[in-house]
This record gives C-alpha cells, structure tokens and sequence, in this order.
C-alpha cells in the first residue's frame, strides 16, 4: 500500500496478482478498474438504520447476501481485472469501513478522499494516480452499489466493450440498459451513428444525454429508444485525461499538482489542498450531458440490472434472487419496518 491511505489501511495485506480470464482480444497488462465508492447512501438511510442499526453507508452493507455491495463488486472485477490494477475510490471518514471490507488476500490499491467533491473529482484523483503506474491504462469505471445478478453475461459484456475500446482508444463507451420504466432518477442516453459492434450489437455515438429528467420526458426517452446510463464506462487513460482538462478544468489543474508533490513526499498535504480548493463536480452532469465527442454507448444484453439508490429498488432486487437476504425473512419485526420504509419512501 501506498503512503496515499489512512492509517486505518496501512496494515492491509499488498495487493498480489489475481487468476485472468480475459479474452485474448484484450491487453491483460494494461486494463484497470476504478470502483467508486465514495458516497454516502442518504436515501437508503432510513433503511439501514431500522434494519442493520447504523449509518454506514449502503456500499458496505449485506443488503443482498452475506457479503456487502462492495465486496460483491469487488470480487466481480477480481474475475476480470487483478487486485493490484484495481483501484477503490472512498473517503477518509469511510477508511474503517473499507478495512473490514478488504480483509485478508489480495487487495486492491485504496484512495481517500479527504473531502466529498463530487463524483468527476474522484474519477480524476484515481486517473491521475493510474498515469503514475501505467500510463496506457484502458480503464473500467465501475459504481460498487450496483445489483447485477447475470454477472457472467456483464463481464463477458465489459471484456468486448474493453477490446473495442483497445482499437478505438479515443472513445469513451457507456454501458446503457434497456429502459423497462419511465424512470426518473436515472440519466438516459439517446444512441445516434453507429461506430462498432460487439456480440450484443452496436456500439454508438452518444446523441443525447438527459440527466434525471421529469416524469413526461423520461416517459419520451422510454417510448423512442433511449437507454438508461448505469455510470460504468470503459475508456483509456489519456481520453479521460482529455476529457477531465476540457470539461472540468479546475478540478483536473487541482489534482494534476498532487504528483509533484508525492514525488517530494507531500503527497497526502497535496490532496488535502486540491480537495479543498477544488469545486464539487457531477460527472454526469458537468460531462455526460455535454456530450464529448468522443462519448459512445454499448446497449447492455438481457440482464437484471439496477442502481440500488432507493429502498423501493433495494426491496425488488433483493425479491428477485434465489436466496433472500437474512432482512427479508427475519420475521414480523422486519416487515412492519419495510412497510414503514416503503410508506416514507413513496411519500417522497
């Protein structure tokens, strides 16, 4: 482990190499994940705390098995990507809860963040940091509070959409999910001109991007195509580099500073300032929807996929698996809280 992490990580195991299965098509030695899971679960905290009696953030809790979110996402990216070009995006204030997490075995590199600065800030920090250790890194941006239960189909999905990405290294290519609901706290992507293919069809330019539209322009992009945006990409190191100096210049000229210091041993001052003096940024809304010419999408296959933000989806992803979590079968006790959670939560 780096001089980067919290003091709470700095007896973590090394990371060490992980077993590969990646199709030939893909450079092995230079593909990275970047797990982001800095965020604080505010709306699932009511949920949390009537049934697991704490405030951690959702990333970390068994809401669906007997390992957390992250942990699932972690071993996830593990049969695809190694420990030691994994890179888990948090914050400070989360470094205990990552310990438990991580355990014992390979682990992957850990970045904390000091302050919240939104999610374009945590992308770039680990950008940044991957420049250092391989600088034609293809990268998969990944959440690690994502519910997809045909796992195999996902990565066998995210492995060609890497491979095409290998060939078209200027690209930046969205993963889409096939609308089943007028949602609206999900982005949506409209596909235009096709650029590629992978087995489960065309990958296109991104025409439109709308970020948590209202209610009748959701029920528009439902009706006429458009996909919605799970927020895991597949790109290369110096596109989002790109991307990052052109649309969200003050966070990048902040974060870019941090290697010269770590090269003179004030690296974790260096991020303490760039946090500081950075401005909160949304990825999806101070990029995404800007459209970059580079920005593409790759229609997901069949598959159950959600983005656990609300109970109300937490409580459908956790009915449809084989097994239920340990919540959903914990007697009357447990009921009566879910029908007051999902009470509060249509109320708002």
């Amino acid at each position: 482990m780096n001089h980067l992490l919290s003091p709470a990580l700095e007896s973590l195991p090394a990371p060490a190499r992980a077993s590969q299965r990646l199709p030939q098509t893909v450079r092995p030695m230079h593909n990275w994940a970047i797990v982001l899971a800095g965020g604080e679960g505010r709306r699932l905290r009511p949920l949390v705390r009537r049934l697991f009696g704490d405030d951690r953030p959702k990333q970390y809790i068994q809401l669906l098995g007997p390992t957390s979110l992250l942990r699932q996402t972690l071993d996830r990216v593990a049969r695809l990507i190694p420990a030691e070009r994994t890179v888990v995006v948090s914050r400070a204030e989360h470094a205990r809860y990552i310990a438990r997490e991580l355990g014992a075995g390979p682990a992957p590199r850990v970045l904390l963040q000091p302050e919240d600065r939104g999610t374009s800030a945590a992308v770039l920090f680990a950008a940044h940091m991957i420049r250092r250790w391989d600088p034609e890194a293809t990268i998969a941006v990944l959440p690690s509070d994502h519910f997809i239960r045909e796992e195999d189909r996902f990565l066998g999905h995210l492995a060609e959409v890497a491979a095409v990405v290998e060939r078209h290294p200027q690209w930046m290519v969205l993963l889409g999910a096939r609308p089943s609901t007028p949602e609206i706290e999900y982005g949506w992507i409209k596909p235009g001109a096709p650029l590629s293919e992978t087995s489960d069809g065309l990958v296109c330019r991104v025409q439109g991007f709308l970020e948590k539209p209202g209610l009748e322009t959701a029920q528009r992009c439902l009706s006429t195509g458009w996909l919605w945006n799970t927020f895991a990409f597949v790109t290369t190191l110096p596109t989002l580099l790109d991307v990052g100096r052109q649309f969200l210049p003050e966070v990048d000229a902040r974060l870019k500073l941090i290697n010269a210091f770590e090269r003179s041993g004030d690296g974790v001052w260096a991020i303490r300032q760039a946090y500081a003096l950075a401005p909160k940024s949304d990825f999806s809304r101070d990029v995404l929807v800007r459209c970059p010419p580079s920005l593409a999408v790759s229609l997901l296959p069949p598959l159950t996929w959600s983005d656990l933000g609300t109970p109300r989806r937490v409580v459908a992803a956790a009915s449809s698996l084989t097994v239920r979590p340990f919540w959903m079968t914990a007697g009357r006790g447990t009921l009566n809280a879910l029908t007051i959670i999902m009470r509060e939560s249509s109320a708002t």
